[in-house]
């Protein structure tokens, strides 16, 4: 009997109080509040070893018994506020992750709050049809038809997978999803991409059965993008050889130097060769809502994104979203249902009187987190203006570092494309070219970065182009000013001739 009424008037250890919930979430807004407003003085990243981190953390068993919410939420938060990288640091510029919105942090809570799963319509019906509209609001934003198909994912690698996937259905000559690549009629399916495109390529070949060897690496010009006649080389050799080809990749700014490929070119080959075009905009994507700005601030060939048959953008890039915001998008909605949708007896969704979205439908995943909330709220908090000036102004400081780099006697500069720069420490008794001293100059600055990096003072990156080994800094931030960027030039400089007087 006393099990019965314990389970009568049940209280699960991990419920909370109303009140306590008010308390205890008011004293996290306020330790989050500080952060954010500190963060600008705290180090970039700390300067600790793993073993540091670790001991901070305590290793110890799991704990038999509980503690209290508002001991652990100060705990977790302090550990955090000590022990992290921070990219909404204003002189965060390594990969290419953005500072987050305050609105999507607290965005993330109200979603966690509600914990629709966004799997099926009738799992959250108004998170669903946010969702759906924040697709098309980012398709408007990038020039894309906004009567798409599309759906949030978790970023880069899953949006370009889901383009990929639809593009082998829809391309291969025969039913790829029952018997697989070895069909009955099967060919080699063939890929193109430039020779500058992210990682996610490899990864996609090999995880879905075609096999790096897939990947006809196309060359790029002396700007880093996709060399057009190589690509029609390439494909009609293939085609003689008795190859299927069946997608082409455009990158829409790459992640080592922002360049921009040719993209309403490859559009065109790809009509004509009636293969699916598919754009990696994860990064640069969201840059073509500059094209109408009436400055040429961004590379025309971004118009070419409106031409693929499916893109994927980053919201968690250039929206500034907080990770994870990825998003796919389709031309034709009903490629990524003969992608997708399943149908097992265990599911039962109630019909509805009106079209609904079943997201299950439309990607790999069936049980989904409510990932659209933080982007529909950036949107409609700064609207369309607010993110032209804000991807403006990243440019801008982009262009103005690059004018602080050649301005400098010590510092090399070598591109720019987006809002991305790189460039290199030469010390000023060196001359740059043969063999011996750019071995060493590439050795010279990858120290320099690590020591960088280390300092906690700003965070860059590094590009590899045409065997040089390059400091690049990649501004996705709103936070950064141009007294940050002002700053980086002597910075790197001092540094740079500390690693110098080690090594000569």
């Amino acid at each position: 009997m006393e099990t019965r009424d314990a389970l009568r008037y049940r209280i699960a250890p991990l419920e909370m109080t109303p009140s306590e919930f008010r308390k205890v979430g008011r004293q996290l807004v306020e330790r989050v509040a500080e952060f954010l407003c500190t963060l600008p003085n705290r180090p970039v990243v700390p300067n600790e070893s793993p073993q540091v981190i670790r001991e901070a953390l305590g290793m110890g068993s799991l704990p038999e018994q509980g503690a209290e919410a508002r001991d652990l939420l100060e705990e977790a938060a302090t550990l955090l506020f000590e022990h992290s990288t921070f990219n909404g640091h204003p002189r965060f510029w390594g990969v290419i992750t953005s500072s987050a919105a305050p609105i999507g942090a607290l965005g993330d809570l109200l979603a966690a709050a509600v914990n629709p799963n966004m799997g099926g319509w009738i799992g959250g019906p108004m998170a669903n049809e946010i969702e759906a509209q924040t697709i098309r609001w980012i398709a408007e934003m990038i020039g894309y038809p906004t009567d798409c198909g599309g759906l949030l994912v978790s970023g880069g690698n899953m949006g370009n997978f889901v383009g990929f996937l639809a593009a082998r259905k829809a391309k291969a000559s025969w039913d790829v999803r029952t018997s697989g690549l070895l069909g009955e009629g099967a060919r080699r399916l063939r890929v193109y991409t430039s020779s500058e495109t992210h990682t996610w390529i490899h990864k996609a070949t090999d995880m879905f059965g075609l096999g790096i060897e897939a990947i006809r690496w196309i060359p790029v010009d002396e700007q880093l993008r996709m060399d057009i006649p190589a690509l029609r080389n390439q494909i009609q050799a293939d085609i003689e050889d008795g190859d299927l080809p069946f997608l082409v990749i455009g990158t829409a700014g790459t992640v080592s130097t922002g360049a921009v490929d040719p993209l309403l070119e490859i559009a065109a080959i790809c009509r004509e060769y009636n293969l699916w075009f598919h754009v990696d905009g994860a990064y640069g994507g969201f840059a073509a809502v500059l094209l109408n700005d009436g400055k040429g601030t961004v590379p025309g060939d971004l118009k070419g994104i409106g031409e693929a048959d499916s893109v994927a953008v980053d919201p968690h890039k250039w929206l500034y979203a907080p990770l994870e915001a990825g998003c796919a998008l389709v031309r034709n909605p009903e490629a990524l249902r003969e992608m997708f949708s399943y149908h097992p007896p265990y599911y039962h969704f109630a019909d509805q009187a009106e079209p609904t979205i079943d997201y299950h439908e439309y990607g790999p995943q069936n049980s989904r987190g409510f990932r659209a909330l933080k982007v529909w709220l950036a949107l409609r908090q700064v609207g369309r203006a607010g993110y032209v000036e804000m991807i403006s102004d990243d440019i801008r400081l982009a262009q103005e570092l690059y004018r602080l780099v050649e301005a400098q006697p010590e510092l090399q500069a070598f591109t720019r494309g987006l809002s991305i720069t790189t460039f290199r420490y030469v010390p000023p008794d060196l001359t740059p070219g043969s063999q011996q001293v750019e071995a060493y100059l590439n050795q010279l600055n990858a120290e320099l970065l690590t020591r960088l990096q280390r300092s906690g003072e700003a965070f860059l990156s590094n590009a590899v182009v045409e065997g040089k080994f390059l400091l690049r800094a990649c501004i996705v931030n709103f936070r950064t000013s141009l007294e940050d960027v002002e700053a980086l030039p002597a910075l790197v400089t001092r540094i740079g001739r500390e690693v110098e007087s080690r090594l000569s």
